[in-house]
């Protein structure tokens, strides 16, 4: 199919079907959609097993996602569904496969990489983790002077800190109280003091996350977390305070960790698909073996959906196309994420890196220049806090920015009345960015306030809403393992349906390659007072470094 070898998507008939459809249905209000259509919830959404996509509130109609659908076939989506599914190599510039599925996976399920199950590999290290993890959570694993473990801080950074981080902050219901986990990424060093500042050497342990064990932000961060565990304790004590989520041994090794205590993973899963394997330790220290299993268990059955339902009849590909519609077709630019759920805070930086990271290329998969809107950029903020800083500009700014909410309908804290009126604000934020208000209902409301004259013809445009703002509600019954592994995973394979679809390669990563190169640079020029030779801003800011720096 020539779709699969070069990116030929945008000249398809159904690409400039899509273009004339927007055209045609860019002045229907969503308002009137349903006003035509009783049933639009239920002709809509989608639920599996207690997670629920209403997709009604979007600027779609049948024939939107008839055409959607068939751009995908076009694009070959099946097929490249396929493809991951069996291991072949769809990083392409890589040439490696793409199995992050395989860390999920049940114990009668295979998926091959080169012709060889990696699911036996993949249970083994599990094991190994969860035999660590249960040691430290009971109080077996001791530190140096015997006394159990009270803090475990997590260093690594990108995949190996931001899916760690949020699962660990959704499940902290789930958590034991014996163990405290913490995470540190920023190269600044305020992060890692003010972490430590609360942790006993002698009873904080230690993971570096690090598959190459060479990233420079972890090993600076490990390094200067050794230099504080070492000033109230031996090297021979390091092996009991750190350990290693890497695959180089002999690193590890020499920064004095026992490869005992050496957690590896594989070159067929990148860091921000990772948190299901051994990045997940932290999690599984916290919550331990069986909710981390219920977590994996809701990943793999979204999985199942993913490979086994209709375009028409499936989350992870509905949520692509309507992505891909928005940001390629409406020209928007954004998509804003909100959680109405506290555990949740964390999941609009989770997903910035899964989406931005995989699908912000303006080249195809195999070099060439994409003429069309690619990767959106990911923002959001949790809850009512959301509605505070920043919905102003969604319901009456300029910008159309199509929006998810997640919303789980019980809450792990019930504390009066407050779980109600947060479901409340979520379903009022949904229906008003949808509906609007007219002038005609601005006007009415006004005039019941007693407003006239002069002052009325000020306010009115001023209380105008146009609505029609496109939302996702992603429901789920409760905010926990198996529905967090659901809400993950469903995300991580919409972020390949559009990939696909945009003919681009959502496994690599070399943008953020090119700024490392230019640090590894930079900092020892920081410390000298050699000439420069980078642009003329850049000199200057290193010479103003150089006088006032430290």
């Amino acid at each position: 199919m020539a779709s699969l070898l070069a990116n030929d998507i945008n000249l398809t008939p159904v690409w400039a079907q899509l273009h004339h459809h927007q055209r045609a249905t860019r002045p229907v209000h969503m308002r009137d959609l349903f006003e035509a259509d009783p049933q639009r919830f239920e002709h809509f959404s989608i639920e599996l097993d207690g997670f629920l996509l209403d997709y009604s509130k979007n600027r779609v109609t049948a024939r939107t996602m008839e055409l959607l659908t068939e751009l995908a076939r076009t694009a070959g989506l099946g097929d490249w569904m396929r493809r991951l599914r069996d291991g072949e190599p769809v990083n392409v510039s890589e040439h490696r496969a793409v199995m992050h599925m395989a860390l999920r996976a049940g114990e009668h399920d295979h998926y091959c990489v080169d012709g060889i199950d990696v699911v036996p590999d993949v249970h083994a290290t599990l094991a190994r983790c969860f035999d660590f993890a249960r040691r430290v959570r009971d109080g077996e694993w001791l530190g140096h002077d015997g006394r159990r473990i009270a803090d475990v801080v997590n260093i690594g950074i990108g995949g190996s800190d931001l899916g760690p981080m949020l699962v660990d902050s959704a499940l902290r219901p789930f958590a034991s109280e014996a163990v405290r986990v913490h995470f540190v990424s920023n190269l600044d060093g305020a992060q890692l003091m003010q972490t430590l500042a609360h942790c006993d050497p002698a009873t904080t342990l230690f993971i570096v996350a690090s598959k190459s064990f060479t990233t420079p932000e972890t090993l600076a961060n490990a390094e200067a977390a050794r230099d504080w565990f070492l000033r109230t304790a031996t090297a021979a004590d390091v092996a009991r305070h750190f350990v290693a989520v890497s695959t180089n041994t002999p690193a590890v090794c020499r920064f004095g960790i026992d490869p005992a205590n050496m957690f590896g993973f594989w070159d067929w899963v990148g860091g921000r698909y990772s948190v299901w394997s051994a990045i997940g330790l932290p999690v599984m220290i916290a919550v331990g073996e069986a909710h981390f299993r219920d977590f994996l268990a809701g990943a793999r059955e979204m999985d199942a959906h993913f490979f086994s339902a209709p375009f028409e009849r499936n989350i992870p590909v509905v949520m692509g196309l309507l992505g891909v519609w928005y940001n390629t077709f409406y020209g928007a630019h954004t998509h804003a994420i909100m959680p109405y759920s506290q555990g949740l805070a964390r999941l609009p930086a989770y997903l910035q890196q899964l989406d931005m990271e995989s699908n912000g290329k303006r080249v195809g998969r195999y070099g060439e220049k994409l003429d069309f809107d690619t990767g959106p950029v990911i923002w959001g903020e949790v809850g009512v806090n959301s509605q505070h800083a920043f919905f102003q500009l969604l319901h009456q700014g300029t910008r159309l920015v199509p929006c998810d909410f997640i919303l789980p309908l019980s809450s792990q804290y019930p504390v009066g009345d407050h779980h109600r009126q947060l479901v409340a604000n979520c379903l009022a934020q949904t229906e008003a960015l949808m509906r609007g208000k007219t002038v005609a209902e601005a006007l009415a409301q006004l005039e019941d306030e007693g407003v006239s004259g002069d002052t009325l013809d000020m306010l009115l445009p001023q209380k105008v809403f146009p609505g029609n703002q496109p939302s996702n509600t992603l429901v789920l019954d409760a905010l926990c393992p198996r529905s967090l592994g659901m809400l993950l995973a469903a995300y991580e394979h919409k972020v390949f349906v559009e990939g696909v679809i945009w003919g681009i390669n959502s496994f690599d990563q070399w943008g953020v390659e090119y700024g490392k190169l230019l640090a590894r640079r930079i900092a020892p020029e920081l410390a000298g007072n050699g000439p420069l030779s980078h642009d003329g801003s850049t000199n200057a800011l290193i010479e103003r470094y150089r006088r006032r720096g430290q």
